[in-house]
C-alpha cells in the first residue's frame, strides 16, 4: 500500500527469453510476451527489430548449444530476479531448462527435456511407457542398420538423433540405399548442433501426418492447434506446408489426446510448451516426436490467425508457472505454403 492507502500496481512479471529466431517468423510472440511482461532477452547481438517489445538484453556469446554457464550468471545478475525463462528454439531448449533450473524456476526440467532433444531416448522412454510408436532400432554402423532394416522391413527411416525441421530424416527402399543414406543422417550437422555416432532405423509409417502445439501446466497437456501437414521432397521429408482449421475434430479425438497426454507424461515434462508430431495410421494414431518447444515454420501463427488463442501468451504464463489462457474467440482455418527455389 501507498502512503494514502491505494493499491500499489501489480508488478508485470519478468520473462527471460533466449534468443529470437527469424523477425518474419517469430516477432508475434515477443510482441505478445512483451505486452504482456517484463521481457529481459539473451542474443548473440545487439538487438533490432527486438528493441521496441524489451524492457533490456545481455549480449552473450550464443554459439555454444548445450552449456548454459553464462546465461545462468546473467539470469542471476538480473534485479528483479526472473520469474520465467523460455525459448522457441530448438538449440536452446535443453539450456532454458538448465537456466530454470538453477534458478529454481518453472521449467520441464533438463532430464526431460533431454528426453525430448534426444530422439533415441525419446524412443526408449515411449517404449517403456507403452505409448504407440513405430518399431525401431539404433545402429552405429552400416552392417547394424542394415540387420535392423531386415527385423524392420522395408522401407525404412533414418534419421540423426539430435537435429531439427526433418534434417537428416530420409526414406530408404532398400539395402543398397541404406548403405548409401546411412552418412547422411549420420553425419548431418549445423554450427552448434549436437553430434552422436548412432542414427536411428525406424518403421516408415502410413497416414496422414499432424502435429500438436500444446501448453503444458503441472503436467497436464492443453491443446491449441493442431496442424494438418504437407510433405515433399522425398526420399527426404520437408514440411512444405500446414494447414490450421479452428473446428478440426482432431482438437476433441479421445485416441490422439490419450496418445499426447501419455507421450508427455513418458518423457516427464510438466510445465512448458510443446510441439508433438503424429501420423495417423490405420492402426490408430503413432508418435513421431515430441519437442519441448512451441512449433516452427508458421504453424503457432496460424492457430492464432484461426482461434484467437495467443500462442506467445500461454508461453509466458506456463513459463512464469501459471496455467495457460485458451479461450478461443473464432473458428477460421489458416494455411501456409512454402516455396524452394
Amino acid at each position: 500500500m501507498s502512503e494514502h492507502g491505494d493499491p500499489q500496481p501489480e508488478r508485470a512479471l519478468r520473462l527471460l527469453v533466449i534468443g529470437t529466431g527469424g523477425r518474419a517468423y517469430r516477432e508475434y510472440l515477443l510482441a505478445a510476451i512483451g505486452a504482456a511482461h517484463e521481457v529481459h532477452l539473451l542474443l548473440g547481438a545487439e538487438p533490432t527489430w527486438e528493441r521496441p517489445h524489451l524492457a533490456g538484453w545481455t549480449v552473450l556469446d550464443l554459439t555454444d548449444t548445450v552449456g548454459a554457464q553464462e546465461m545462468v550468471a546473467a539470469a542471476r545478475a538480473l534485479d528483479p530476479p526472473p520469474d520465467g525463462v523460455l525459448s522457441w528454439d530448438e538449440a536452446r531448449v535443453l539450456q532454458v531448462a538448465t537456466v530454470a533450473a538453477a534458478l529454481g524456476l518453472p521449467g520441464g526440467g533438463p532430464a526431460a527435456v533431454l528426453r525430448c532433444r534426444d530422439k533415441r531416448q525419446t524412443r526408449e522412454a515411449l517404449g517403456a511407457a507403452g505409448v504407440p510408436q513405430p518399431a525401431r532400432a539404433a545402429a552405429r554402423s552400416v552392417a547394424e542398420a542394415l540387420a535392423a532394416a531386415d527385423r524392420i522391413g522395408y522401407p525404412v527411416v533414418v534419421k540423426p538423433r539430435a537435429m531439427a525441421a526433418s534434417l537428416g530424416v530420409v526414406r530408404v527402399d532398400g539395402p543398397d540405399e541404406l548403405a548409401d543414406r546411412f552418412g547422411f543422417a549420420r553425419d548431418i550437422t549445423l554450427p552448434g548442433a549436437w553430434r552422436y555416432d548412432d542414427v536411428l532405423v525406424e518403421e516408415l509409417l502410413t497416414g496422414p501426418e499432424v502435429s500438436v502445439d500444446c501448453a503444458v501446466h503441472r503436467g497436464r497437456v492443453h491443446p491449441l492447434c493442431v496442424a494438418r501437414k504437407e510433405v515433399g521432397y522425398p526420399p527426404y521429408f520437408e514440411e512444405v506446408g500446414h494447414v490450421v482449421d479452428a473446428a478440426d475434430p482432431l482438437l476433441t479425438d479421445p485416441e490422439l489426446l490419450a496418445v499426447v497426454q501419455d507421450a508427455h507424461t513418458a518423457v516427464g515434462l510438466a510445465d512448458g510448451m510443446t510441439h508433438t508430431e503424429l501420423k495417423l495410421t490405420p492402426a490408430g494414431p503413432k508418435l513421431v516426436e515430441v519437442n519441448a518447444r512451441l512449433g516452427g515454420d508458421l504453424i503457432p501463427y496460424l492457430g492464432l490467425r484461426a482461434t484467437g488463442v495467443d500462442p506467445g501468451l500461454a508461453a509466458g504464463a506456463v513459463a512464469c508457472g501459471g496455467p495457460p489462457e485458451l479461450l478461443a474467440d473464432r473458428k477460421l482455418v489458416g494455411a501456409v505454403r512454402f516455396f524452394y527455389p
